[in-house]
């Protein structure tokens, strides 16, 4: 474990509640309460653009609360009316953001199933980064995770790691074979087992 990973250390964000200080701050309507037995032990890493590919706008921070205009882009059609979110979401800069308190469940999971359990926005925090499913990630979007994951994981009990095509297998892609989990691993120092099996076999990582 990294010295930035043990509780107490301090960290340039800190948390007020739920709400991680490192982070802008965009509130969703979309969130509701976890259940009362939850373990916040899970981190889910999707990846997002909208349009699909194109980075850089704010359709991502609009979609996540309500405000998005369907009538901007043809793509936009095929997802009107979608009411979802997630805790964060890492811009290709690094920029982090943060759309619902990390106490409460936020709607980026979907039907879905992992270490046993199903339901996985019950016990999960969502992380969005801004990319396509088999597009590299940019190293500011990974050194903002692990600083994220690190942080998260000092408030909460996390225990896992994985992404969305590992918690809904068939559904979801995301993701996807550009991110590197084997750097993820590497800069988190965190031990092999709070990944999905067979993510972190060496390949070529992300400049």
């Amino acid at each position: 474990m990294k010295t930035s990973d043990k509780p107490g250390t301090p960290d340039p964000g800190d948390w007020d509640g739920g709400w991680y200080t490192g982070a802008s701050r965009f509130e969703s309507p979309n969130h509701g309460p976890r259940p009362a037995d939850a373990t916040i032990d899970l981190i889910v890493v999707h990846s997002i653009s909208l349009p699909p590919g194109e980075f850089g706008g704010d359709a991502v921070h609009r979609l996540f609360t309500n405000t998005l205009d369907w009538e901007a882009h043809p793509y936009f059609q095929t997802i009107r009316g979608l009411e979802v979110s997630a805790h964060f979401f890492i811009d290709r800069s690094g920029r982090l953001t943060q759309f619902v308190d990390c106490d409460r469940r936020a709607w980026h999971a979907g039907v879905s199933s992992y270490r046993g359990r199903p339901q996985c926005n019950d016990d999960s925090i969502g992380i969005e980064l801004e990319g396509l499913e088999g597009m590299l990630f940019e190293r500011p979007q990974y050194d903002t995770l692990v600083r994220l994951c690190g942080a998260i994981a000092r408030r909460y009990p996390i225990g896992y790691v994985a992404g969305h095509e590992h918690i809904a297998p068939g559904r979801k892609q995301d993701p996807g074979e550009g991110f590197d989990w084997t750097l993820l691993k590497r800069l988190s120092d965190w031990p092999a087992g709070r990944f999905p099996p067979g993510t972190c076999a060496p390949h070529t990582s992300a400049s």
